[in-house]
């Protein structure tokens, strides 16, 4: 049986599990509470510690009324702004001349051909 390799950035599900946590009022001993696990396993899962599996994370996704796509590409699957945010707030940690160059990367791998 062949493998997927995916790479899943576990990081940033758990940003996006604790701010739907947060905007529902919730501590994460509630929300530990309410899918049955123990607060610390919660609190690796929110700071990327650890992986999560996709039972899991259905579990929390319909707890906390978001969808698993929201929670795993930050946005509903039929937004266009898939990592927008993510982007944009790697981008303002970079340099200038980084920034230029994944700029030009980018414009690479979308096949754009803009003359700068």
């Amino acid at each position: 049986m062949e493998t997927i390799d995916a790479n899943v950035d576990f990081k940033l599900i758990g940003q996006r599990i604790k701010q739907a946590r947060a905007k529902k009022g919730w501590s994460q001993e509630k929300l530990a509470e309410e899918i049955n696990v123990a607060t610390a396993f919660l609190s690796r899962v929110e700071r990327g510690g650890t992986s999560i599996n996709l039972n899991r994370l259905a579990q929390i996704s319909e707890v906390l009324d978001v969808t698993i796509e929201e929670l795993i590409t930050g946005v509903v699957k039929e937004d266009n702004r898939y990592l927008t945010k993510e982007f944009s707030e790697l981008l303002k940690k970079c340099s200038k001349e980084k920034r230029r160059l994944i700029y030009d990367i980018a414009k690479m791998v979308a096949g754009v051909n803009f003359v700068s």
